[in-house]
């Protein structure tokens, strides 16, 4: 797993051959993703193309731009996407903050998932400060 920057450069270069799917904040930010689906599921209709939309594109963000930014060939450019998907969580942050506020998720359910989006925060970050040069 590599969430710090002390991380021996042997297992940064074992995991790269590995894929991006092999990255623990890679996986952890589709398990966010999945849950802001699941969760969208039971948003009024009338949400379908506000905050319904708004939250699951800026979820998919996240793992997208990890995947993407592995595939980059310098480490600027991974850094200059994991910024975006890092931004991409402050979206979601807020538009969970904004669900929770206008009563369309329980107050338990609101915890579970921005555990979830806490974690995935921690991950980039870390992951981030990783790949610096």
């Amino acid at each position: 797993m590599i969430v710090s920057s002390k991380v021996a450069s042997s297992e940064v270069v074992r995991v790269r051959a590995d894929g991006f799917k092999s990255l623990i904040v890679w996986q952890k930010a589709m398990d966010l993703t999945v849950e802001v689906y699941k969760v969208t599921e039971n948003f009024p209709k009338t949400e379908l193309y506000g905050l319904v939309s708004q939250l699951r594109r800026a979820s998919s963000s996240i793992p997208a731009n990890i995947a993407e930014g592995y595939g980059r060939n310098f480490t600027k450019e991974e850094r200059h996407f994991l910024s975006i998907a890092y931004g991409s969580l402050m979206e979601v942050e807020t538009f969970l903050i904004l669900s929770y506020r206008l009563g369309f998720m329980s107050a338990g359910l609101f915890r579970k998932i921005d555990a979830t989006r806490n974690e995935v925060g921690k991950l980039v970050i870390g992951y981030r400060r990783s790949r610096q040069d």
